[in-house]
């Protein structure tokens, strides 16, 4: 961690702001919410738990002080819906902008409803936002967005052709985000996530990624399916190097570091089936049986890329972004959450 995140850190606990995280009760945005409210922040919430879930708001009330959580507002509300979005952003210094159906499988099953809610929703909350005066926005871009380009690791600069719904929805809020630059002087950062994991990370239905679905069948005496041959490699992040990220964009005085996208990664490559032999060691610490499982490979999805890696440099020039968990770290980490008896999720 970085003398600057540090000083950064600092500065805001001594001037505590409001924050606004859209999509609060996803895995993510729950993240943001906890460690904003540890920093005595005044935190707003929206959410419809269309994809997240009200245990992860009772988890983050639960993991905060009394007087903490009284700095907490929610609102159950749909980005889509523009009066919602303004609602949302009254009073509000920064968004945090985490909302957005998240799956490429899924985009490819209902493209409508992605772009409904990774497309229009992002322009609500942009013109919400904007009208609205706040400092800065910040949303979630994808790494998606590099498509079908092959060079390794990935640069910013150059990206392919979209190879899902998903992805060009993302590369849309790109592109929305320079147009509302150019058109009204608009102040915002995209971050392009690289596979970040952690706690809280869905491990149900047929989206769920790969870290928490292989948690979750392994502690239940399933097959974990790796799709592919196994050699297909993720530049896995940890969820609180995506936590510093947030914060850092959001916080950044460098005006050249303004209206531009960002890699939030780790910067290295992990193959699945290496990513497979980890989660398997950290499960049998709770269920020696897990030792003994050995994964079913099986056709390669559409819409996936094969091979991903991230160059960070611009993130550590610019922001001073510098991740502090590694894979094995974070799944240290994770496996102690995913390895208790049972989640049960409430919507």
């Amino acid at each position: 961690m970085t003398l600057d995140y540090y000083r950064r850190l600092s500065e805001i606990q001594q001037s505590p702001r409001t924050w606004l995280i859209t999509g609060v009760a996803g895995f993510i945005g729950s993240h943001l919410a906890e460690y904003l409210l540890q920093l005595n922040q005044k935190g707003v919430g929206l959410d419809n738990f269309s994809t997240g879930y009200r245990d992860n708001l009772e988890d983050v009330l639960g993991s905060v002080a009394p007087a903490q959580r009284l700095r907490f507002k929610f609102m159950d509300g749909d980005v889509r819906d523009l009066d919602t979005c303004r609602q949302a952003c009254q009073g509000v210094d920064y968004v945090l902008h985490q909302a957005a159906i998240g799956s490429v499988p899924r985009s490819i099953e209902d493209p409508v409803y992605t772009s409904s809610n990774n497309i229009n929703g992002f322009l609500n909350m942009m013109v919400a936002s904007r009208d609205a005066g706040v400092r800065r926005f910040v949303y979630a871009a994808s790494s998606a967005a590099y498509g079908d380009h092959q060079s390794l690791p990935k640069g910013e600069e150059e990206i392919g052709r979209p190879l899902s719904p998903y992805a060009l929805t993302k590369y849309v809020n790109e592109l929305y985000a320079q147009v509302f630059k150019e058109c009204y002087g608009f102040k915002s950062i995209g971050l392009r996530y690289f596979n970040i994991f952690g706690k809280r990370q869905d491990p149900q239905g047929a989206y769920a990624a790969v870290i928490p679905r292989g948690f979750a069948a392994l502690s239940a005496g399933e097959p974990v399916y790796i799709f592919g041959n196994g050699e297909t490699s993720r530049d896995f992040c940890y969820i609180d190097n995506c936590v510093q990220a947030n914060i850092l964009a959001a916080t950044v005085q460098d005006q050249c570091a303004l209206n531009k996208v960002y890699n939030v990664a780790l910067g290295e490559r992990t193959p699945l089936n290496e990513l497979f032999f980890m989660v398997r060691e950290l499960a049998s610490r709770a269920d020696n049986g897990c030792s003994r499982v050995e994964p079913v490979y099986m056709d390669f999805r559409a819409g996936d890329v094969r091979h991903s890696l991230a160059d960070i440099s611009r993130a550590k020039v610019l922001l001073g972004y510098l991740p502090v968990y590694s894979v094995r770290q974070g799944l240290e980490l994770t496996a102690e959450w995913y390895c208790k008896a049972s989640h049960v999720r409430s919507v």
